[in-house]
């Protein structure tokens, strides 16, 4: 298993792409694991004592996260995102990673590493954290901001492979985000997408309102991109909002702050069942390889979690069930 790492893509590069590294290579010996970056700025960080399946691949140039997506993969064929995409395409890896610009990552999964034959358009598929600690795959996220109905249907049936693929579930359920839980609510969109899932090959629920998205009502979340992104930052403001609530009301008196003090533990578990490093690795589901998109500010940790994902995936043969469901199509 070979995944390509692009080493300087990310708030805290190289040098949290690197300890990942390290760490994944020495627990997972039966992983090859590609830096692609700058080989005078990740020489020093690896060291001499790096685990032996470890290498670097050069790439010279860096798309920064304020670039215009589409111009900067275009100028920058050297660049550490666009060359680990092309590692990919050639084959030379089953996989790559990435933490830097979306925006480019997307364009380099459309332009390097091509569609899957059959789907109209990928999308991208993070985990979300549920109630019952199970997680909540989530697509589309933001990769388009328009579909069509043909387009939610491919995603229910590609993140439906995918649970079952990369996390075991037999029968995925999978829901539709929507304003209401009866049949014929939604708009045009939604309402010509849940025809089409009721006579999908999948365990269809029907449909999911964004109060429930958290409750675990399903494993597989279908929605368009511009929904869906709107989903994601609103729970993720909601979340941080109720944290800095929480610590100012706890830091208030000084009974509120022995109070806090006993409840540290409970605190630090609500945290980490909320931490994106527990879930990072989103896929984009759709493409003719595994591209994964880490968070921007993925940390060593997180990597690792990003670099664990991969590995499963591969394993479980993740793209090449997903070019057989849509061969054909």
């Amino acid at each position: 298993m070979r995944i390509a790492i692009d080493a300087m893509g990310g708030d805290h590069a190289p040098r949290a792409q690197v300890e990942s590294a390290i760490a994944a290579a020495s627990e997972w010996p039966d992983i090859e694991l590609i830096l692609v970056g700058n080989p005078g700025v990740l020489e020093p960080l690896l060291g001499a004592d790096a685990p032996s399946n470890i290498r670097i691949h050069p790439a010279m140039e860096v798309i920064e996260s304020d670039e215009e997506p589409v111009k900067a993969v275009r100028r920058k064929s050297d660049s550490s995102m666009v060359v680990a995409g092309r590692l990919v395409k050639e084959g030379q890896a089953d996989a790559m990673i990435s933490a830097g610009n979306t925006g480019a990552l997307m364009a380099v999964g459309l332009l390097v590493v091509g569609r899957l034959k059959g789907i109209d358009r990928p999308g991208l598929a993070p985990m979300l954290p549920t109630l019952d600690n199970a997680g909540l795959l989530a697509l589309d996220l933001g990769a388009n901001m328009d579909a069509k109905p043909e387009h939610l249907l491919q995603y229910a049936l590609m993140g439906s492979l995918y649970r079952q693929k990369v996390h075991g579930i037999a029968k995925p359920r999978v829901g539709l985000l929507n304003v209401g839980s009866e049949a014929a609510k939604g708009n045009e969109l939604t309402k010509a997408a849940y025809e089409l899932l009721v006579q999908a090959p999948i365990n269809f629920i029907g449909n999911v309102e964004s109060r429930d998205v958290l409750e675990g009502q399903c494993d597989v979340l279908v929605c368009d991109g511009f929904s869906g992104n709107i989903l994601l930052k609103g729970i993720e403001g909601t979340a941080s909002a109720l944290f800095k609530i929480l610590k100012r009301e706890l830091t208030a008196t000084w009974t509120s702050k022995l109070a806090a003090l006993a409840l540290k533990p409970s605190f630090s578990r609500v945290k980490r069942s909320l931490d994106y490093n527990e879930y990072n690795g989103a896929p984009l589901l759709g493409l003719n390889g595994l591209v994964l998109k880490g968070h921007g500010s993925s940390d060593a940790a997180a990597m690792k979690t990003a670099i664990r994902l991969a590995r499963t995936a591969i394993g479980n043969g993740l793209v090449t069930a997903l070019a057989d469901e849509f061969k054909g199509k």
